[in-house]
């Protein structure tokens, strides 16, 4: 009995160290990405890598998370370039940038077609590569993907919906996770992601994995995932306490293998909105570094 108590007992903390040892692990996946010369103590969100240059496009806001404006930098060998705002910028608000994988084209909100700085007017954009590399001049997306209320996160799937957020009417809840296909003669088609995806609460960012297999949203109540069902998806689950730490994560990219996931939070003083790196899946060396020992 004694022999059976003490192996029970053995079995018992080695159990226990297993566990914490896992925890350790998940922790230690989510880490800080302070890359030299973009992290400041202002508020970094909503990283997008250029495919072709390897250029960093971000948004800069003020430590509230408000004045959302569009930035980029390159690196120069030893650190990243001062952010300057891009050749196509405009007035007011502009955010969330997104690369098609080939990187002819790119995906951001604003609402330069007021110039306001309230996002009630924000609009999906779109600016492409002209044949000489550099960008041409934005274009606003037509109706029925832009409406009389604000668009924000542009996410183009695989399958070639268009995933984003909006507050416009017709949702399941207060701001909803909507699509927009484009047929070959150029008409959009819109739709609700549907109840899955959507409830009575608020859902804001859907980012598609790079095969189109996941979801990940961000949501009043956190970060979920929801998995590909058909041509809609699961029910979505929480993800775990690891990324979800305090409800301000934001902004969040999916490295070109959809092993990693970058996204910012809320840290508060004296830093304010910093870059997370989730190595989800086994360490991967990316985010892009810049700089001998750089992140």
């Amino acid at each position: 009995m004694l022999r059976q108590g003490t192996l029970a007992l053995l079995a018992l903390g080695f159990s226990l160290t297993a566990v914490a040892v896992a925890r350790s692990t998940a922790s230690a996946a989510v880490a800080p990405w302070r890359p030299e010369g973009v992290s400041s103590e202002l508020f970094e969100s909503h990283a997008a890598f250029d495919p072709r240059g390897g250029d960093m496009y971000f948004v800069r806001s003020d430590k509230s998370f408000a004045g959302w404006r569009l930035l980029t930098s390159h690196c120069e060998g030893k650190h990243w370039s001062k952010p300057e705002p891009p050749s196509f910028a405009g007035k007011g608000l502009e955010a969330d940038p997104w690369f098609t994988p080939d990187g002819a084209h790119l995906y951001y909100i604003s609402s330069r077609a007021t110039g306001g700085m309230k996002s009630k007017d924000l609009d999906i954009w779109r600016v492409d590569r002209t044949a000489n590399g550099h960008w041409g001049k934005p274009v606003r997306l037509p109706a029925p993907v832009n409406s009389d209320e604000a668009e924000w996160f542009p996410r183009l799937a695989s399958d070639g919906w268009l995933y984003f957020g909006s507050n416009r009417p017709g949702g399941v809840g207060k701001t909803d996770i909507w699509r927009a296909r484009e047929d070959a003669s150029g008409k959009w088609t819109v739709e609700n992601a549907g109840p899955n995806l959507n409830t009575a609460g608020d859902e804001y960012e859907a980012l598609p994995s790079p095969d189109g297999s996941s979801l990940i949203v961000e949501t009043s109540d956190g970060y979920v995932e929801s998995h590909r069902a058909g041509d809609g998806w699961s029910p979505r689950s929480k993800l775990g306490p690891d990324i979800n730490v305090n409800g301000s994560e934001i902004g969040a990219v999916f490295s070109p293998s959809g092993k990693s996931l970058l996204f910012s939070r809320d840290t508060g003083e004296p830093r304010s909105g910093e870059f997370f790196v989730w190595h989800r899946d086994g360490e991967e060396d990316w985010p892009p570094r810049c700089g001998k020992g750089a992140p």
